[in-house]
């Protein structure tokens, strides 16, 4: 069996990948409502902007979303997945690469996908 080499694009890649399951799993559930909306999307982007290879993100929160799932009781909801939309710009060596999640009506699931791969010269 031949062993192929590993690239930065795939240790980028990796990375990318992990940075977008850790904040799912992490804010997921995080109380909110329309008036600490803003300072969690801004807690979820310095959390994960302190990350090895991090160069840029980007993270908004759905108000729409957000609104139409408050409880009526006590004013707020948790965080969802379909709420999150996110960017994420990762440079590792001479690979840049851009992932993303963002909430797909037509599979109802908030779908994490690469948006874009440079390779640079260092």
């Amino acid at each position: 069996m031949v062993q192929e080499k590993i690239t930065d694009k795939d240790n980028a890649l990796f990375e990318a990948g992990i940075k977008l399951g850790a904040l799912y799993h992490q804010f997921t559930g995080s109380p909110v409502n329309l008036n600490t909306v803003s300072s969690l999307e801004t807690a979820i982007q310095e959390s994960i902007s302190v990350q090895p290879y991090v160069e840029e993100i980007s993270v908004k929160i759905d108000r729409d979303m957000l609104r139409s799932k408050l409880n009526n009781e006590f004013g707020y909801t948790e965080l969802q997945g379909p709420m999150l939309k996110v960017n994420i710009t990762v440079r590792y060596g001479s690979s840049k690469v851009k992932v993303g999640m963002e909430y797909d009506p037509e599979l109802n699931y908030p779908l994490m996908k690469i948006l874009e791969i440079k390779e640079t010269n260092v």
